[in-house]
């Protein structure tokens, strides 16, 4: 059973979705203290995080950035603010998905099922091409002596572009091994993601490594 941890400042909706959770057969834990919330996130020792952006005296996205200094676990960050801004600052800091309140529940669990299901599609054999070395179990890649750490999106978009190197695939084939096929994420996800995937590379000498093939999508070589 997936455990997860829901950090919502908000009692009346902690309480409906923590029913709705346990419903779905998920163990869940409630974080209703705000004070050094990435730590208390951290010892729940959680499969997935459902966070908030708007909590007490602290923002969501500045406890995202600090959890991602120490965990890869996969949050799925809740806002009642339909704000752009708000999406792209949370898939920069590493995100999994980014769910606008009042949602539909079978929506947000299908989302926590994509999410987990991405989770689980671990790669335990180190990864090499040509000189680059890419390691699932750290969730890193290396090229001459560098090393940047992937989030679970970029990791999983460069792994899919790897089983298919030297061929152009496209934008939904890509969303499609990402997330499973979930209809409810969009275009800006992933563009989002392969931006952030691409400045990484590029910190490690590999700014040509992905390259785009307009109208059709992208390519390694």
């Amino acid at each position: 059973m997936a455990k997860i941890v829901l950090v919502e400042d908000d009692d009346r909706l902690a309480k409906e979705l923590k029913k709705i959770l346990i419903e779905n057969d998920y163990a869940v834990e409630v974080v209703d203290e705000f004070d050094n919330t990435a730590e208390r996130i951290l010892g729940a020792a959680a499969d997935l995080v459902l966070l908030d952006i708007n909590l007490p005296g602290v923002n969501g996205e500045i406890v995202l950035k600090q959890l991602r200094t120490h965990s890869k676990v996969p949050v799925i960050m809740l806002t009642s603010r339909s704000n752009e801004i708000d999406e792209i600052m949370s898939m920069s800091y590493g995100a999994d998905d980014f769910v606008t309140k009042p949602y539909n529940p079978q929506i947000l669990m299908l989302r926590i099922e994509a999410v987990l299901h991405r989770s689980r599609d671990n790669y335990e054999d180190l990864i090499t091409y040509k000189n680059i070395k890419i390691d699932p179990a750290k969730s890193s890649i290396t090229h001459k002596d560098k090393e940047e750490i992937l989030s679970k999106n970029e990791l999983a978009v460069i792994v899919f572009l790897l089983k298919h190197k030297g061929k152009i695939v496209s934008r939904a084939d890509i969303m499609d091994y990402m997330w499973s096929g979930d209809r409810f994420v969009d275009d800006n996800t992933l563009t989002v993601n392969i931006n952030r995937l691409r400045n990484k590379l590029g910190n490690i000498g590999l700014n040509d490594l992905v390259q785009t093939r307009r109208a059709q999508g992208y390519i390694l070589e």
